[in-house]
């Protein structure tokens, strides 16, 4: 049947495939890879690297003799395993770094079972082509609408509360595996690399009506760790926003509740504290150690607000001439006044 090839990585392109196999090593497919992309590699992280090392000490000869050796016993493992169960209409589309030797290596095999098998030509290199093009040098005209707000005003949980509803979301901390604060970092779930970061934010993106209101909370251009690219970040800088409104008394019960993990967690917190872009001084900084050692976590939660949330979004909202929609004051941030204030939200961006 041969192999057939293309150079197309829009999402259109790639949802025709029954799969799309990244035959790269476990540690390359970590750093990044095409969404919705199922990792089999035809050589895994210690036997590349051991071929890699045959091929600058050795001979290059050897090294693609011991290499062709792994990749055949790996595929079978692949044919006898992952794709043991594929019909005979299988239709995958396969790459590995540049499209060379080893996506070469399993679409020559995975053809000669009789599969319908397409190689992306220029492999992974030609998706990352694409993903700097339009999140680096293209200018989308993306219909976002921010949620704003003081830290600890509830702004993801109504998001997902508007998403829910069947409102356009973008969720940038979900994506980011980070909840855009010096708190922020999520127990158990590291950040994704950048380039993984972005290609999930692609993903999002492609799966959107950017014709449509689109409601995003209003981040700063870095999320933990990662930075929004330009295409969707030049977007935020002139998008209108609603601001929401609490006590503080009431932003500090709902962060307690919102940041269990890190409240679990002594040392993630005492790390926190060493992030914190001012220092605040050794006795300030003891009170709050001793706060936390206490168990009064909503003190904790107030003084931080006080002394470096609030200053900090106040000083930034004073320069922010971005269009305001409106302003939800909420009394609390339990469940029925979030939801009142989804359906403030709606009414004001006319969603």
């Amino acid at each position: 049947m041969g192999i057939q090839l293309t150079e197309a990585v829009d999402a259109p392109s790639l949802a025709r495939f029954d799969a799309i196999i990244d035959v790269r090593s476990p540690g390359e497919f970590a750093e990044d890879h095409v969404p919705g992309a199922e990792n089999l590699p035809v050589l895994d992280d210690a036997e590349r690297a051991e071929v890699g090392t045959i091929y600058v000490q050795e001979s290059r000869f050897l090294a693609r003799r011991i290499g062709a050796a792994l990749v055949a016993r790996n595929i079978a493992r692949h044919l006898e395993n992952a794709l043991a169960d594929r019909p005979a209409s299988f239709q995958p589309l396969i790459y590995c770094w540049r499209g060379g030797q080893r996506s070469t290596a399993m679409a020559t095999i995975l053809s000669q079972v009789g599969w319908p098998v397409w190689l992306l030509t220029g492999g992974y290199k030609t998706y990352r082509r694409a993903v700097n093009a339009r999140l680096y040098d293209e200018a989308p005209a993306l219909n976002l609408v921010l949620l704003d707000g003081h830290t600890g005003t509830a702004k993801t949980e109504i998001l997902a509360r508007l998403a829910g509803q069947g409102v356009q979301t973008l969720d940038l901390e979900a994506l980011a595996s980070h909840r855009g604060s010096l708190f922020g970092a999520v127990a158990g779930h590291p950040q994704p690399s950048q380039k993984l970061f972005e290609s999930r934010l692609l993903a999002a993106l492609d799966q959107l009506d950017p014709s449509r209101p689109i409601v995003v909370e209003a981040e700063s251009s870095k999320i933990g760790e990662r930075m929004t690219p330009p295409a969707v970040w030049k977007a935020m800088q002139t998008a209108p926003r609603i601001v929401i409104q609490a006590p503080r008394e009431a932003r500090a019960r709902y962060l307690v509740e919102a940041y269990r993990d890190v409240i679990a967690d002594r040392a993630e917190l005492e790390e926190a504290f060493s992030r914190l872009p001012v220092y605040p001084g050794q006795k300030r900084l003891e009170n709050w150690r001793g706060l936390a050692d206490a168990g009064a976590f909503e003190d904790l939660a107030g003084a931080l607000m006080e002394h470096h949330y609030d200053p900090a979004y106040d000083r930034s909202a004073r320069k922010d001439e971005r269009p305001r929609l409106g302003i939800v004051e909420l009394a609390d941030l339990g469940a029925a006044n979030q939801e009142a204030a989804t359906a403030e939200i709606r009414r004001l961006a006319s969603i």
